[in-house]
C-alpha cells in the first residue's frame, strides 16, 4: 500500500503524460518553454485570479511574496505554529520575525482569537511592526478566512495565503489560493496537485506585484535577463514540470478532487466512532492533502503507528514538533500567546494513506487495523 500512490496515477495518465513529455524533449526548450505560460493561464483561470507566476518550489513562492512587499528587519509576520517549517523559515530568512499563532483543534488551521492576541501583544511591546499574516490551508482545508480577513483588515496586515497543501479546496465556493493579497502553492509530488520534482506558483490580482514577481524570480531582471534592476532569485519552473502539471491539472479538476473526497468520506464513516477524525466545517471543501486522525495521547499515537507499520500500512506524523520549538528560531522571540492546541496536536496526530486512486479494500484494511488497535 502506498501513502499517496503516484505510480498508479502515472499508469492512468500515462498516454497523455508521455505525449506531453515527449513534446518537450523533441522541442528541447527546457527553460521557459511555451508550456509554462500555458500552465500559468490554466492555473489562474482555475483559481479565479488575474495572475499566476510559477516558480521553482513552494518555499520560493513564499519568499517571492515577501520580497515584493519588502518584508525585512523590524517586521512581524504571523504564522500558524502547527505547519511545515518553510512558512516561518522564509520570514526569518528575510530578517523579519515569525510570530507563531495557535490553531483550532478541529480544523488544524490558524485560530483567529490567538492571532488577534498575538497582534495586540506585538503592538504593545512596540519592537516590531505587524506587517503580514500568513494563514496556511493545512491538509487541504481552507483557513478560517471569514474570521481572519477582518482581523487582517482591522490591523492593516497584508494577507499571504500559504496554499501549499490547499490547492483545489474552497470556502463558500471561492477557491484556495485566491484569499490572500498574494497566495502561493507548491507542486511537490505528494501535494494534491504535484509535479515530478519541485515546483511552485504565486497568485495575485495586483498587476504591479505580478510584474515584480516575474522580475524577482529571474535574478531581478528588467527588460531582459541581462538587465538586472533588483536582487532576485533563480526560481523558474522547468518546462518539463509545466507539461506534467498541464496533464495532472485536467485530471485533478476532472475527477481526482471528487474521488479523494469520496475516499475521505469513507474513512470518516468507518472511523468517526473509533478516533477523532478531521472535521470539515459547513461551507468548506478540502483537497485532502492529508487525512489526519487524533489519538488520546502520544503513547497511543506511537503505538498505532508501530502497529500499522507491522501490517505494512504506511502512516506519517504531520507534525511532531511545534514551530516555536524549532532550534532554528531560537532567540527570535517568536511566542506572544499560548500555543497549547499545537502542543497537544504534535503529540496526538497521525496521517493515514489517502489519494484519489485508493480502492475500497485498501480503506477497509486501514480502518480495520486502526479499529483493532484502538479497541484492543
Amino acid at each position: 500500500m502506498q501513502f499517496r500512490d503516484l505510480q498508479k496515477q502515472y499508469q492512468v495518465l500515462k498516454k497523455d503524460m508521455d505525449a506531453e513529455i515527449q513534446q518537450v524533449l523533441t522541442q528541447a526548450n527546457f527553460i521557459s518553454g511555451s508550456q509554462v505560460s500555458e500552465l500559468e493561464e490554466m492555473l489562474a483561470d482555475y483559481v479565479g485570479v488575474k495572475h499566476c507566476v510559477t516558480c521553482a518550489n513552494g518555499t520560493d513562492a513564499l519568499s517571492l511574496a515577501l520580497m515584493v512587499w519588502d518584508i525585512g528587519p523590524g517586521d512581524a509576520v504571523f504564522v500558524p505554529d502547527f505547519t511545515f517549517f518553510s512558512t516561518g523559515e522564509v520570514v526569518a530568512a528575510r530578517g523579519a520575525v515569525p510570530i507563531f499563532v495557535d490553531v483550532d483543534a478541529d480544523s488544524f488551521n490558524m485560530d483567529a482569537a490567538s492571532l488577534e492576541r498575538a497582534v495586540l501583544k506585538v503592538q504593545e511591546e512596540g519592537r516590531l511592526k505587524p506587517r503580514v499574516v500568513a494563514p496556511v490551508d493545512l491538509f487541504g482545508c481552507p483557513a478560517d478566512y471569514d474570521q481572519l480577513l477582518p482581523i487582517a483588515k482591522k490591523y492593516n496586515l497584508l494577507v499571504l495565503e500559504d496554499g501549499a497543501q490547499g490547492f483545489g479546496g474552497n470556502l463558500h465556493g471561492k477557491k484556495n489560493c485566491s484569499f490572500g493579497d498574494i497566495s502561493t502553492t507548491s507542486f511537490f509530488p505528494a501535494k494534491p496537485l504535484g509535479c515530478y520534482g519541485d515546483g511552485g506558483a504565486v497568485f495575485t490580482d495586483n498587476d504591479e506585484w505580478a510584474q515584480l514577481l516575474k522580475s524577482y524570480r529571474i535574478h531581478g531582471k528588467g527588460d531582459n535577463k541581462y538587465d538586472n534592476v533588483r536582487i532576485g532569485l533563480n526560481s523558474r519552473l522547468d518546462t518539463l514540470q509545466a507539461a506534467i502539471l498541464k496533464v495532472k491539472l485536467k485530471a485533478f479538476a476532472g475527477y481526482e478532487l471528487a474521488d479523494v473526497n469520496a475516499a475521505a468520506d469513507k474513512y470518516t464513516a468507518r472511523l468517526k466512532d473509533i478516533v477523532k477524525v478531521p472535521e470539515i466545517p459547513e461551507g468548506y471543501y478540502s483537497s485532502w492533502a492529508q487525512y489526519t486522525i487524533q489519538l488520546k495521547d502520544e503513547e497511543q499515537r506511537n503505538g498505532l503507528q508501530a502497529y500499522l507499520k507491522g501490517k505494512n500500512i504506511p502512516s506519517m506524523i504531520y507534525y511532531p514538533k511545534a514551530m516555536h520549538r524549532q532550534e532554528a528560531f531560537a532567540g527570535l522571540d517568536t511566542q506572544k500567546t499560548e500555543l497549547e492546541i499545537t502542543e497537544a496536536l504534535c503529540r496526538t496526530v497521525l496521517s493515514l494513506p489517502l489519494h484519489p486512486y485508493m480502492e475500497d479494500a485498501e480503506i477497509a484494511e486501514v480502518c480495520d487495523a486502526v479499529t483493532a488497535f484502538v479497541k484492543g
